[in-house]
């Protein structure tokens, strides 16, 4: 089967590739476009370590193709903080409280906690922990994590 050409916008920038169709997304933001802070977990949808956004929605980019992401907005962890001299306040909750130890799942703990606070900008701590849920940390037992999302909540004001 040949490659088909798509382009993709991530982290607002356009990239025009050839891809094989069966190829994931994490696979081509990965291998093709070297944004490396998108981590392979367990392939399966299951640990949240691929966590993405695509047009501002948490997905596993291990579970899609880079073909169904054509056209549409994708923001890796490396899109947070694009000018690389400031951090985004998830980032530094996340050093500031100690919510990262081995640091595999944190890219996809800080896009999963981006998503529900763009869309519910006063989670209670339940509305946190179901928002990760998706999300497998074998370090830190979670606490320190929502700990982390809750700071940034309080420190905009959004925590209800």
């Amino acid at each position: 089967m040949s490659k088909v050409n798509i382009i993709l916008k991530v982290n607002g920038d356009r990239y025009e590739l050839a891809v094989d169709p069966w190829r994931t997304l994490v696979e081509v933001l990965r291998d093709q476009l070297n944004l490396t802070g998108t981590k392979i977990g367990c392939q399966t949808g299951d640990c949240g370590a691929c966590t993405v956004l695509i047009d501002g929605k948490s997905i596993c980019s291990c579970l899609t193709l880079a073909v169904e992401a054509q056209g549409r907005e994708i923001t890796t962890i490396e899109g947070l903080a694009p000018s690389g001299e400031e951090l985004h306040p998830l980032q530094e909750a996340f050093i500031e409280e100690g919510a990262v130890q081995c640091g595999y799942c944190t890219p996809g703990m800080i896009l999963s906690a981006k998503h529900l606070l763009d869309r519910q900008p006063h989670p209670t701590e339940t509305d946190i922990r179901k928002a990760l849920s998706g999300n497998l940390c074998r370090c830190t037992g979670y606490n320190k994590i929502v700990q982390a999302i809750q700071a940034v909540a309080q420190k905009t004001g959004k925590e209800g």
